[in-house]
């Protein structure tokens, strides 16, 4: 065979793969599967749960979505998991991974759809509209995206009132093993809700999540200490909790000031993030008119 007769045939071939490509996508995704929390509740808020087959351990609002097979946690998938339950669809939040993983299910014969992390209410905005256009529900995204953009101001503004110009110094503790500090710094979840909820990240130094020593810490003086209220180490008690040497001589010890909310609802950035930045707000300066 001549390599102009080779080169044909594999041109050929890939006109063929490319054509039946893009003949599956045309097709309404019907075997969704979800990647992090806040990408699956937006698929629940548009209505579509019936076309969800799997999701992410993160994934557990609404309850009901705890019944669909679990595929790993967002940062730590297996492209065979993934791909096990035979998706025509992947939506997965920006950030998930390993990258080999998300390599090769990008390169596979199943729609890959990123879908940007940005820890504001733009943000948040943007999620929507870019799961409502994954699932071909753009006019639907566009009015979610318009209702949970006027609640996130309310509960914005309100949360600004209520601090007034004495806002709190916010440390988030995502855990306490082998007796360090991880904290969160900026551009990270934790620092998007406090400061929506008008307070002030304690730490500031570093992007991200970070183990901090115990004179960081100290330095830092939160008012008030914020938790996920889940177990393991990340649920010490908060006699313990206080008792830490780097913790001792801060404010937020001393008045015995810490805070622990549900983990998803208060880091997801997704449609409830507005009832997150109340409660939260509420917790750190009280009711207000």
């Amino acid at each position: 065979m001549s390599m102009f007769s080779r080169l044909y045939i594999t041109s050929s071939l890939l006109i063929v793969a490319m054509m039946a490509s893009h003949m599956a996508l045309a097709q309404p995704a019907s075997r969704i599967v979800t990647v992090g929390g806040s990408v699956t509740e937006i698929v629940y808020a548009l209505g579509q749960q019936d076309r969800l087959i799997a999701r992410d351990s993160t994934s557990s609002y609404p309850e009901q979505v705890t019944k669909l097979p679990d595929i790993g946690y967002a940062r730590a998938l297996s492209p065979e998991g993934v791909l096990s339950v035979a998706p025509d669809l992947i939506i997965a939040i920006e950030g998930a991974g390993p990258p080999e993983t998300i390599d090769v299910l990008q390169s596979v014969q199943v729609a890959y759809v990123s879908v940007p992390e940005i820890f504001t209410a733009e943000g948040i905005v943007t999620k929507i509209r870019t799961v409502g256009a994954a699932v071909d529900r753009v006019q639907d995204a566009d009015v979610l995206a318009e209702q949970v953009a006027n609640e996130l101001s309310e509960a914005q503004d309100a949360a600004l009132q209520a601090a007034g110009g004495n806002p709190k110094k916010v440390l988030f503790i995502l855990s306490t093993q082998g007796g360090r500090i991880m904290a969160g710094g900026s551009n990270t979840a934790a620092d998007g809700i406090i400061r929506m909820a008008g307070g002030i990240n304690a730490i500031t130094a570093f992007e991200g999540y970070k183990p901090l020593t115990d004179e960081a810490v100290a330095i830092s003086a939160p008012d008030v200490i914020l938790m996920m209220d889940r177990g393991g180490d990340h649920g010490l008690a908060t006699k313990e909790l206080l008792s830490m040497p780097a913790l001792i001589p801060t404010p937020a010890a001393q008045n015995g000031n810490v805070l622990r909310m549900n983990g998803l609802h208060l880091l997801g950035f997704g449609p409830r993030t507005a009832s997150a930045i109340t409660e939260l707000s509420r917790a750190l300066y009280g009711e207000t008119n």
